[in-house]
């Protein structure tokens, strides 16, 4: 079995907004404590998503996932805050909190700094709208960064904070990949040649992101995976196979986006599904040295230079 880094799910909403539990999960719920064991899942990313339908300020919502998060990792040994000593063979699951959505950072550089001290890691510029440090891939206007959106990623890179040009528009990431002093990541995206959608990377990106010393994690929603109504695993793979065609072997990971999607791969339910992922990567010809770098190893050295 391979050790699993996971670069994106949306648990912590679900545990703020529907009382999602790892040990008592709930139906509807794909991240679970045992899912994740038996998937071989070392590492798991746990994402503040803002959600700008809520009535709640973004950083009231935001600070309720992380206490959410901060009382998953009192509740359950078995989670403990990745550090740069973590190894897979120590049977834990170490943990990286984010946020998606910059609307939480409030354009304050003093929030950006206290969400640091909590330990955010990394912090996805926009989701779906644009907002006000940047334009969204699917907001309309292509638009780029604010002029306050260039002073956050500025002080992200001072703070050791990952940018994450995951949701970005295509201005966006040109310009943060021209901006930022340490290299980037889309913690959940797709390969654009593979499938169109503005969501995902073009080939070009995927070059740049990895050129910078990023990674590019593939996420698992069906509507960036394929044109057809529902995904497999080999639409997966075939999205690895590109982003390693364009970015090298050290630029592909995985960001499953596990409870953020009403619709799963057919084939792929929850994280006890990634062994079947490998194996059909194993079967397309890759090497068990190369596998383990796309299910764990890129993403592990990627972020461990942010702890």
């Amino acid at each position: 079995m391979f050790p699993v880094a996971d670069g994106h799910c949306d648990y912590l909403y679900g545990a703020v907004q529907s009382g999602y539990d790892l040990k008592k999960p709930k139906r509807e719920q794909t991240i679970r404590l045992d899912d994740l064991l038996q998937g071989g899942v070392a590492m798991q990313f746990f994402a503040c998503w803002i959600d700008t339908a809520l009535d709640a300020p973004p950083l009231h919502q935001c600070v309720a996932m992380i206490d959410a998060y901060e009382r998953m990792l009192d509740a359950h040994s078995e989670l403990v805050p990745l550090t740069r000593e973590f190894t897979p063979e120590n049977g834990k699951i170490a943990t990286v909190l984010t946020v998606e959505g910059g609307e939480a950072v409030d354009g304050s550089m003093a929030i950006l700094r206290v969400l640091y001290r909590l330990g955010v890691r990394a912090i996805t510029l926009t989701w779906n709208e644009n907002n006000e440090l940047a334009g969204a891939a699917m907001g309309r206007g292509n638009k780029g960064l604010s002029a306050i959106g260039r002073d956050i990623i500025d002080e992200m890179c001072a703070l050791g904070v990952a940018i994450d040009v995951s949701h970005l528009s295509d201005k966006g990431i040109d310009q943060v990949l021209a901006r930022a002093t340490r290299p980037v990541f889309a913690s959940h995206s797709n390969a654009r040649s593979m499938h169109e959608h503005p969501r995902s990377l073009s080939d070009e990106l995927i070059r740049e992101i990895a050129k910078q010393g990023g990674t590019v994690g593939i996420n698992f929603y069906y509507q960036q995976l394929t044109k057809n109504n529902v995904a497999t695993i080999d639409d997966i793979v075939r999205h690895i196979c590109r982003v390693v065609e364009i970015g090298g072997i050290g630029c592909c990971a995985i960001g499953s986006d596990l409870d953020g999607m009403q619709q799963y791969p057919k084939d792929f339910k929850t994280s006890r599904d990634f062994p079947a992922l490998f194996e059909a990567l194993l079967k397309r010809g890759f090497s068990e040295a190369d596998v383990y770098r796309i299910a764990y190893q890129n993403l592990r050295d990627y972020i461990v230079q942010f702890v």
